[in-house]
């Protein structure tokens, strides 16, 4: 659906964070008089009315009937098209659309692909990957795009002058079904990795998956490029799309921590700044991409080591005292605050854990820390005190110290107390912000303000749109 098609028709928005209001611009643009109904809660409606938009009727109920009663519905990612309010409007015809599908439909005038989109998803290291690809097109002299789920909403670009040569596209499990839906392939799709994630948001792990994959199952990109180590990946078959492997002996891999095309030795991983192994391997995802459109991958790849790392994903922030303290606030499963814990096995590490429930299993967790126990956990937030009972036996047993606090700044306090003046205060909770603060930004600004640093000096993605 494109936003021309709109016009005349009983329409709605549903949310009225960035995304929302972004769309709401779009349509704007397009359609000057366009009547458009807002779903949103009471203090983003006073927002909303400080736009003085008469063709904009605000409301903060939203249900079945309300939903039901317009054409279209451009919702915004965080919700649900699986909530029952949405399944029964969808039931009696009411069409559910992202700003993606939006934003991928109106590039349709070039044909049925949408001409130098590189979409990336992935449950660990997307926007990181996302970023160094973009990165990597600049040092190879292209106008590129960055945006996406990375904190640039597809429709705040919806039409630059002049166009940028190449769109690196950040894509969460909200919105990879999104570009299925638009009918239009992207150019090219990564699939990371795939590890449970947002099972509130999806309702199942099995349907996490398939939301994941529609980006290659379902869009059918013209070339796919997989992580041949991912089960979920290495054993897929897509008759519409050429795969492209990575983490394979015949393409882009890690040995160790050394870079290898093929047989050839490129360069060492460590030397490139991005946070993680499992980053590191991503790297070998994007050189992959960059010679499935044609580009010189081998000689873009020393490029990389003047990469800029991002905000809020295993971001040192500095030393006070003798404790480092680490900013890994984007992680919101146990599987990356697993990931960000083998980066620092050999210092005394006090962890940070917990946030918002969405019902994740945390055994894997508790069975993998034993091994390679952190000095201390911090339990905290709604699936605070859930985490907190499942470690307490391996705490009674002496591998870690065991502590549960209220709020960030108690939780700081304690971490620093159990490391005793020297080691790493790591936040990573493996839960989303939901409930305490707006996002994962907020909550990582009040780490580093709590922990004695500028948050604003920490806040800002380098190379996030147009250049």
């Amino acid at each position: 659906m494109r936003i021309s098609q709109l016009e005349g028709r009983p329409v709605a928005l549903w949310g009225w964070g960035r995304e929302g209001r972004a769309a709401w611009r779009a349509i704007r643009d397009a359609l000057p008089a366009q009547p458009l109904t807002l779903f949103c809660n009471a203090q983003e409606a006073a927002s909303a009315a400080a736009l003085g938009d008469a063709a904009l009727d605000v409301q903060t109920r939203v249900d079945a009937d309300a939903l039901s009663a317009f054409d279209a519905v451009i919702k915004s990612p965080g919700i649900s098209p699986y909530r029952p309010e949405a399944l029964a409007a969808a039931a009696r015809g009411t069409r559910f659309v992202g700003g993606t599908a939006l934003w991928f439909a109106a590039q349709a005038a070039a044909g049925d692909v949408a001409a130098g989109t590189i979409c990336v998803t992935g449950t660990k290291g997307k926007s990181t990957t996302t970023a160094l690809l973009a990165h990597l097109l600049r040092a190879g002299g292209h106008r590129t795009a960055l945006a996406g789920n990375i904190g640039l909403p597809l429709l705040e670009v919806l039409d630059p002058h002049p166009a940028p040569r190449w769109w690196a596209i950040e894509l969460s499990s909200y919105q990879t079904r999104d570009v299925a839906d638009s009918s239009v392939r992207p150019d090219v799709a990564v699939v990371l990795n795939l590890f449970p994630e947002h099972l509130d948001w999806h309702g199942s792990e099995a349907r996490y998956i398939d939301d994941k994959l529609a980006l290659v199952t379902e869009a059918h990109p013209r070339i796919a490029v997989l992580n041949a180590a991912d089960p979920h990946l290495a054993s897929l078959a897509l008759p519409h799309s050429e795969i492209r492997w990575f983490n394979r002996g015949d393409g882009w891999h890690l040995r160790g921590d050394d870079l290898y095309r093929g047989d050839n030795f490129v360069l060492n991983a460590t030397t490139v700044p991005v946070p993680g192994r499992h980053n590191r391997g991503n790297l070998c995802a994007v050189l992959t991409a960059l010679e499935a459109v044609g580009e010189d991958a081998l000689s873009l790849a020393p490029a990389a080591q003047s990469f800029q790392p991002l905000p809020n994903r295993l971001q040192t922030l500095g030393t006070h005292d003798g404790i480092t303290y680490v900013n890994d606030s984007i992680s919101t499963t146990p599987y990356a605050s697993l990931a960000a814990l083998e980066c620092f096995t050999s210092q005394p590490v006090a962890i940070l854990l917990g946030g918002h429930d969405r019902g994740l299993d945390w055994h894997d967790f508790a069975a993998r820390i034993a091994v390679h126990a952190p000095r201390a956990v911090i339990t905290m937030g709604a699936n605070g005190p859930r985490i907190h009972d499942l470690l307490a036996p391996l705490a009674d047993e002496g591998a870690f110290a065991l502590a549960s606090a209220p709020d960030m700044a108690q939780a700081l306090a304690q971490a620093c107390a159990l490391l005793e003046g020297e080691g790493v205060v790591l936040l990573s909770p493996g839960a989303p912000s939901f409930g305490q603060y707006a996002d994962y930004v907020a909550r990582g600004r009040d780490f580093a303000a709590l922990a004695g640093f500028d948050p604003d000096r920490i806040s800002a993605i380098a190379g996030l749109g147009i250049a």
